[in-house]
């Protein structure tokens, strides 16, 4: 054994890497360093002996499972173990040469793209993102005259996702939803939806997870392949998972129980994307004989923040007690400061920032504001721009999401899978070719056109077969460079777009994205590209390339680290949310939530309220947050910029 593999490692880590057989829980406090852990062990594993084929790592973000292939590269070569440095981590390497890391919505592509048509699809089945859910179920709710007014397209696609996330197919939803106004409609569009997603040949983020689990369990010589070839599994910030990638990882470890999870119970906030916490709290349940190590040693935080944090989530009843500590000693206390209203606490915000840099040289990208809502952002930057304050917004438009950038990939979409029928509608008077809803629907079903109406389908379908011939001849990258002046894309949008000049910049940035993909084989490149795209998470959309303060939610910044965070409308209503008051499972979420925000200090943290706040048009005057009292005193410095509030009134739960 490489025994420079744990030199670097605490006693708890090195319990975790080298307990490789059975079940293993691994409670990993904010900071415990469990992305070094999870790489150390599976290097480890390597250096057993284990082939890198055989081992799976699982996690949550595209940015996670990326950082981690770097980094399994960098070690894998540091101690000369076998692997392809130039290829780790890529999924297009031959079998045998890296660990597979990547989200569950990544591996479960991967399955199906090889076992599509056991399902009845074929391999270049399309990936609809949200957007092209909802419009779908737009259409099939215009369609059967039902009023969006009352039956919103967004609750009904959270409704279907829900069902999907729950392993709920269309007949039990149906059988469910007997005698019930909502659900009823409901399961009347999911019915619906389900069969023009299959038309289509597409499968939604939610199917990709769900079509594998039913796979697995109707074709039981499938699941043993995959037994067989991924014999150590890891999955990653485990509290997230929810009812189907739960059963996901049941049925993929049920052979040799070699399944490594990693997570922290008390940074469970993604119940809205319906996680489910209990997963991680009943894994010693669930899998018999399973072992457990809590990393408890903070590397990122002072221990007041990691104490102030404590003292927060010790009020939850239903957790793994652990208490973090870190030879960072002591630190600066938590500053907690009550201002008049929402501008002065933006003016606030300012005032220690700039004093910060002039004192400490703190830069502003080392400075981080968090809200609970997007809406509290927009006061913080109207007084960033007054006092000429750069800041870098988390979560804004999604570059994938940009109008232009969707519509050249759904030509691509289609050219790769000529059942996309939602692609098709987008692209089909893109640029216009006065082909209007009945000439479409002819088109569909294959009906005799008139010559008008044959003229300018004729002209849409030659770019398409064009299209698909130079798929297959040329690299993405000079194929979409070729297509863009081919339809004249670009005098598109200078004659008819918003800002044409940014608009044109993004797709010379897809451009220069296809070029990654120009090495591989054809058409695999762009195959690829549309997986990644399809795949890419809102939430790694955080562009570090310019100096500013960042800007973001609370559920946004999981699994950043900031040396100063500010955490903004510390208010009964806003900060434990208004939802969550009387309900106690959400309250303790909304406990979590604080707990996460405040672990992203390193060295200072600012927990602010205002008296009254502008909020949704009207004026609130709320109590300062219960977490603000659930704080010891001695880990408290407090700020009191507005005179009339000399004194903190307390929340009062009775």
């Amino acid at each position: 054994m490489n025994d420079n593999l744990l030199k670097d490692l605490n006693e708890k880590q090195r319990i975790a890497v080298t307990s490789t057989e059975g079940p293993l829980l691994i409670i990993a406090g904010a900071g415990s360093g469990k992305t070094k852990t999870i790489i150390h062990r599976i290097a480890y594993l390597i250096d057993q002996g284990i082939p890198p084929s055989a081992i799976l790592a699982i996690t949550f973000t595209n940015k996670a499972a990326e950082e981690m292939r770097m980094r399994i590269q960098k070690i894998l070569s540091n101690f000369g173990l076998p692997i392809s440095p130039s290829r780790a981590g890529k999924p297009s390497a031959p079998d045998g040469e890296i660990p597979f890391i990547g989200t569950f919505h990544s591996f479960c592509n991967k399955i199906l793209r090889a076992e599509a048509r056991r399902l009845g699809f074929t391999p270049y089945f399309t990936i609809c993102d949200e957007d092209d859910s909802l419009s779908l179920i737009k259409e099939i709710q215009k369609n059967l005259e039902m009023n969006p007014k009352q039956f919103p397209a967004g609750t009904m696609a959270h409704a279907i996702s829900r069902a999907k996330s729950e392993l709920i197919g269309v007949e039990q939803y149906h059988e469910s939803a007997r005698g019930e106004f909502f659900p009823e409609k409901a399961s009347i569009v999911y019915t619906e939806y389900q069969k023009r997603l299959f038309e289509s040949n597409a499968l939604d983020f939610d199917d990709l997870i769900m079509s594998v689990v039913v796979l697995f369990e109707k074709f039981p010589e499938v699941l043993e392949q995959y037994q067989n070839r991924y014999r150590y599994i890891h999955v990653d910030e485990y509290q997230d998972t929810n009812v189907a990638q739960y059963r996901f990882v049941r049925l993929l470890g049920g052979k040799r129980n070699n399944v490594a999870v990693v997570g922290d119970d008390a940074q469970s906030i993604y119940s809205f994307r319906h996680a489910d916490y209990r997963n991680i709290l009943n894994f010693e349940k669930d899998w018999p004989n399973a072992s457990s190590v809590v990393l408890d040693q903070n590397y990122r935080s002072t221990q007041t923040i990691l104490d102030a944090a404590g003292d927060i989530i010790s009020k939850n009843t239903l957790q793994k007690k652990k208490r973090l500590w870190t030879k960072k000693e002591g630190g600066e206390k938590i500053i907690i400061a009550g201002l008049p209203d929402a501008r002065a606490e933006a003016d606030y915000i300012i005032q220690q920032i700039e004093g910060l840099r002039e004192k400490h040289e703190t830069p502003y990208k080392d400075c981080a504001i968090l809200y609970r809502t997007n809406a509290q952002s927009r006061v913080i930057e109207e007084a960033f721009l007054e006092n000429d304050i750069p800041y870098i917004m988390v979560g804004g438009v999604r570059f994938y999401a940009r109008k232009e950038i969707k519509d050249i990939v759904a030509y691509f979409r289609f050219a790769m899978n000529e059942k996309d029928a939602l692609s098709l509608k987008r692209i089909i008077n893109v640029p216009p070719r006065k082909i209007g809803k009945q000439t479409l629907l002819k088109f569909l079903n294959a009906t005799p056109l008139r010559e008008n109406e044959g003229h300018a389908v004729s002209i849409f379908t030659n770019t398409i077969n064009w299209l698909r011939e130079e798929i297959k001849t040329f690299p993405p990258s000079t194929v979409i460079a070729s297509f863009i002046k081919k339809i004249q894309y670009e005098r598109y949008l200078e004659d008819g777009s918003k800002d044409p000049e940014a608009r044109i910049e993004n797709i010379k940035e897809l451009i220069t994205l296809a070029s990654r993909y120009d090495t591989m084989e054809k058409p695999q490149g762009i195959l690829k590209m549309l997986e990644d795209v399809a795949l890419f998470s809102e939430a790694e959309n955080a562009e570090g390339k310019k100096e500013g303060v960042y800007l973001m939610t609370l559920h946004a910044a999981k699994g950043l680290e900031f040396p100063v965070v500010f955490i903004t409308g510390m208010e009964e209503g806003i900060f434990p949310h208004s939802r969550a008051t009387l309900d106690p499972s959400a309250l303790e979420e909304e406990r979590r939530l604080c707990y996460v925000g405040l672990t992203r200090a390193k060295i200072r943290a600012y927990l602010l309220y205002a008296h009254r706040r502008m909020l949704f048009g009207s004026t609130q005057a709320n109590l300062p947050s219960r977490f603000l009292s659930e704080i010891s005193p001695e880990r408290i410095e407090r700020h009191s910029p507005d005179k009339n509030a000399n004194e903190m009134e307390e929340y009062d739960p009775d």
